[in-house]
């Protein structure tokens, strides 16, 4: 306090001795001057507005001078507010929110400026003069209040003025001065400069905003680019599927159908007196033949129905995996489903890794049913597949279902695969996987700007 005192009347001291020598050298001057009386009545006015024009001239070495005597500086709230504004505007946030603090500290002769932001419902410590020591707050972060009224009524805070973006509460000044009392220039000078301050805030606020909303695009860019990789992907999957059933389904029968046909045709081309005998043969050999391409027949009707079920187009995937069901050799008891229909992609990602599963675990008879259990909950799709008596082991079932893991990453989801038990060696471990896929397929890139603007 005693160096703000002396600041201001060194400063008034040099002023005035400013404007006292020049209106002794302007009258003097004018009285070496042989004129009219006229003229040396109005020298004094004239020296007068010379010393006014000179002194806006002049102030800023005068204030230099005396900060470089007294080691403190004059600040009007005109001028802190002008050096707050060219700080927030010609650098970032961080670099901005100090010089704040230093100029309201310098302004007011205050021990101690803090300028306070406010996160969500809280006021965190955003820059303060003079700077805490290194080390003094490690491992703990800045310091931060519940509300203005806590704020109040810390003992290192004797004036507090919010800074406020019309009804929004950006951030709050706040001094120390345990040995002087807060003037009306302080609060004006705290005031005007809370009243800029809440203009620049919102300005980064703003300009932050933008940055956020950049980048957003650039997520969703990003985004798009690796759903089409997926969406490659799933095709990808569902192609080698196909192939692989269709391969499955048509060698071994249509050899042995090719076969057949083969032996009866050389059959009927023998020597004629052997052609009743013959006959008779090649007839079993086309009916053997007739049979195998009616479980061809049936085997294709079972793929397209894997292909593009429709009971699972009309009915929702509950409906479909229960008609599968009902062709498997083993019980398998069904239960839950979803509350609503889905896109086509959702509702046959689940039930092709389900029908997949099913038919590795109930593909032969046994004792106990196999459960399957399915639900829409959590913005999922899920289903659960129990067996306490699998046939096959966990690995064999993770790799037959190495085509439907990839095709649930493809579309956002994923599988799990547990075993439990397996004490009897000739007895694989019960196994449970659970399979999900999300509700929807659309890229969401979840806005984070407020959350950047509070942590900064």
């Amino acid at each position: 306090m005693n160096r703000t005192i002396s600041a201001r009347m060194l400063r008034v001291l040099l002023v005035a001795c400013g404007a006292a020598f020049l209106l002794v050298a302007v009258v003097r001057a004018g009285a070496l001057i042989h004129g009219p009386q006229q003229l040396v009545v109005v020298l004094p006015f004239v020296a007068a507005g010379l010393a006014v024009v000179g002194l806006g001239l002049v102030l800023p070495v005068v204030d230099r001078v005396v900060e470089r005597l007294t080691g403190h500086r004059e600040v009007t709230a005109y001028s802190a507010l002008a050096e707050a504004a060219a700080r927030i505007s010609a650098g970032s946030l961080e670099q901005a929110l100090p010089g704040v603090a230093e100029v309201v500290a310098g302004g007011t002769g205050a021990t101690r400026a803090v300028l306070w932001l406010a996160v969500g419902e809280r006021l965190v410590a955003g820059a303060a003069y003079p700077p805490a020591q290194p080390g003094s707050d490690s491992g703990r972060g800045p310091p931060s209040v519940a509300n203005l009224a806590v704020l109040l009524a810390r003992p290192d805070t004797d004036h507090v003025v919010p800074v406020l973006d019309g009804a929004v509460l950006r951030a709050a000044l706040a001094i120390e001065k345990p040995n002087a009392p807060i003037t009306r220039a302080d609060q004006r000078l705290m005031q005007d400069v809370a009243n800029g301050a809440g203009l620049l805030l919102r300005g980064v606020a703003l300009n932050a905003e933008l940055a956020e909303r950049v980048r957003r695009a650039d997520a969703l860019a990003a985004e798009l680019q690796a759903s089409r990789q997926r969406l490659a992907t799933a095709r990808e999957v569902e192609r080698r599927r196909l192939v692989m059933e269709l391969s499955h389904a048509t060698t071994d029968p249509m050899a042995a159908l090719r076969a057949e046909v083969g032996g009866a045709r050389r059959t009927l081309g023998s020597e004629p007196d052997e052609a009743p005998d013959k006959a008779a043969s090649a007839q079993e050999m086309l009916a053997r033949a007739l049979v195998g391409l009616d479980d061809l027949l049936d085997r294709f009707r079972v793929i397209v129905r894997g292909v593009y079920p429709a009971v699972l187009r009309d009915q929702g995937p509950a409906a479909a995996l229960d008609e599968v069901a009902a062709d498997l050799p083993r019980s398998v008891r069904l239960t839950g489903g979803l509350t609503a229909r889905l896109d086509w992609e959702i509702e046959s990602g689940i039930y092709y890794v389900a029908a997949a599963a099913m038919h590795e675990l109930a593909g032969r008879p046994a004792e106990q049913e196999l459960v399957l259990h399915l639900e829409q909950a959590g913005g999922r799709v899920t289903v659960l597949v129990e067996d306490p008596t699998p046939p096959v082991t966990a690995e064999h079932l993770r790799t037959a279902l190495a085509d439907d893991v990839e095709r649930l990453g493809a579309l956002g989801g994923d599988l799990e695969l547990s075993s439990s038990g397996g004490a009897d060696p000739e007895r694989p471990a019960a196994v449970m996987l659970r399979a999900w896929l999300p509700e929807r397929l659309e890229p969401l890139v979840e806005s984070s700007a407020r959350a950047e603007l509070r942590a900064s």
